[in-house]
């Protein structure tokens, strides 16, 4: 492909006027949300794309380039625009940036969605659906977690590593979804390649997510070093195993049901990671950039303290990253 091609984004004014084919909003173009558009784009799914700056640019003048381990390497041609510029509605918006940036979303989410439109926010901190739906009240707002290795590779590039993809999602109890609409869902995101699991208790994942999540950028922060060394039995790794404990301790004083023991869960999770891979938070710590700190360690911290859980090796971890951090 050319260099030179330029896609042009042309807006769609209108919802989708029919229940097969859905219009896709991806909200946030980094690692996760880029995968997400590019497995629906390979699909053949309707996808818009929400960025920003040279990426932006680069994504509107050559097409999303992808490099992955589960699809290949693809150059594609999808939609994108900035939130100020996006037109119409969207029947599905994945919210995928970091969770200090969700405050400044809430009105692209409230002009892009229609009565029957779902949001489901794809971040890393616990919490994050209740928190979407409490500023945009007239929104049906679910909630979800994600599990992939997937990075900003360059500008206009993304890349996935390693053989997981998968979603969880659901909605909260008290939220009322249109009849079929996630099996619909479910169904677009298998027939792209994803493993889609529509969960019965997206409290549960969402806190078991959090869980992984906070350890792994933790351990790997804190040491500095890619998941290879987590797989090793040794002091990393043991620290690791410290966080997943405690984190457990306060998702069962919280009344979180672990479908299996969580320590053992997250090492299953940490040794199919590629071991050359890196959190985001570690990456962004690394060069400087504003991090996701304060959710994946202080606010796991605060809470502990809230719930009377001791958890110690998080504060040890916590000694190393001042105030500025986060």
């Amino acid at each position: 492909m050319k260099d030179d091609h330029t896609f042009t984004h042309i807006s769609d004014n209108h919802a989708t006027p029919h229940t097969g084919r859905k219009h896709y909003l991806i909200i946030g173009t980094g690692g996760v949300g880029g995968s997400i558009a590019s497995f629906l784009s390979l699909a053949g799914k309707k996808v818009t794309c929400i960025a920003r700056g040279a990426h932006l640019q680069a994504i509107r003048q050559n097409g999303l380039k992808l490099k992955s381990d589960l699809k290949g390497e693809h150059v594609l041609p999808i939609p994108a625009t900035t939130a100020e510029e996006f037109e119409g509605k969207a029947d599905v918006i994945f919210v995928c940036v970091k969770g200090y940036s969700v405050g400044s979303i809430t009105e692209l989410i409230q002009r892009a969605s229609h009565k029957d439109t779902v949001v489901i926010p794809i971040l890393n901190v616990y919490g994050t659906g209740p928190r979407i739906q409490r500023l945009v009240p007239e929104v049906t707002v679910l909630d979800g977690c994600i599990y992939i290795v997937g990075f900003v590779s360059g500008i206009g590039e993304i890349s996935q590593m390693g053989k997981i993809f998968r979603i969880v999602y659901g909605a909260h109890q008290a939220t009322v979804v249109k009849p079929g609409l996630l099996e619909a869902i479910q169904h677009d995101l298998q027939e792209s390649g994803i493993k889609a699991d529509l969960s019965s208790d997206i409290n549960r994942d969402t806190f078991i997510k959090w869980s992984f999540i906070s350890a792994m950028a933790v351990t790997g922060a804190y040491y500095n070093v890619p998941m290879g060394e987590l797989q090793k039995p040794g002091e990393i790794r043991n620290t690791f195993i410290g966080l997943s404990q405690e984190s457990a301790a306060l998702g069962k004083k919280l009344g979180v049901e672990f479908p299996e023991d969580p320590v053992t869960y997250n090492l299953k999770i940490i040794d199919k990671l590629a071991p050359e891979s890196t959190a985001s938070m570690q990456k962004d710590l690394a060069n400087g950039h504003e991090s996701e700190i304060q959710g994946l360690l202080f606010d796991l911290i605060t809470a502990a303290e809230e719930q009377a859980v001791d958890v110690p090796t998080y504060r040890m971890v916590a000694e190393k990253f001042t105030q500025t951090d986060h």
